[in-house]
């Protein structure tokens, strides 16, 4: 079954983008080449987005394959497809990486499980453990982190990529 997603990479030092064209390239297996442009809110670094299609469970090989380079920052999303979940992975220096299902909209989804432990730490901890529960489950501090490189990424082109075989 196949799906599609997109690599965000918000920011990589210069040095590392064909290493990150690697990375991708071995898990479409396809040659890929991102059109890379300078990072505004990073001076000095550099940014690149691309879409892709491939196997389900491709977001995952491609954030696995990225998280290779700790100073990257980078987001991964997986469309939803016939019987799976959406995904996004956000992953930022310091905070590491960051997985989270996703709805048909792009909305985070928590299952059950994940609120019930998240309401006993509360019963346990105090009204402001559910609030930081929630917020960790929901990325906020990796979306906060991010924010500034995803705005700086506005308008910037987007190209496709398939992966062959």
């Amino acid at each position: 079954m196949s799906t599609r997603g997109v690599v965000y990479v918000h920011s990589s030092p210069p040095a590392v983008n064909p290493h990150v064209e690697w990375a991708i390239s071995g898990v479409l297996d396809a040659r890929v080449v991102l059109d890379w442009t300078a990072q505004d809110a990073a001076p000095g670094q550099m940014r690149a987005e691309c879409s892709w299609t491939g196997p389900v469970g491709s977001g995952a090989r491609l954030a696995s394959a990225l998280r290779a380079w700790g100073m990257l920052r980078f987001e991964v999303t997986e469309e939803p497809s016939p019987g799976t979940d959406g995904e996004r992975f956000s992953h930022v220096p310091g905070l590491g990486l960051w997985h989270g299902r996703t709805s048909a909209n792009g909305d985070v989804v928590l299952g059950e499980d994940q609120l019930r432990a998240a309401m006993a730490s509360a019963r346990r901890d105090g009204r402001d453990a559910l609030y930081h529960g929630l917020d960790e489950l929901l990325g906020r501090r990796w979306d906060d982190a991010l924010e500034p490189y995803r705005y700086a990424g506005d308008g910037a082109a987007v190209g496709w990529l398939h992966q062959v075989g």
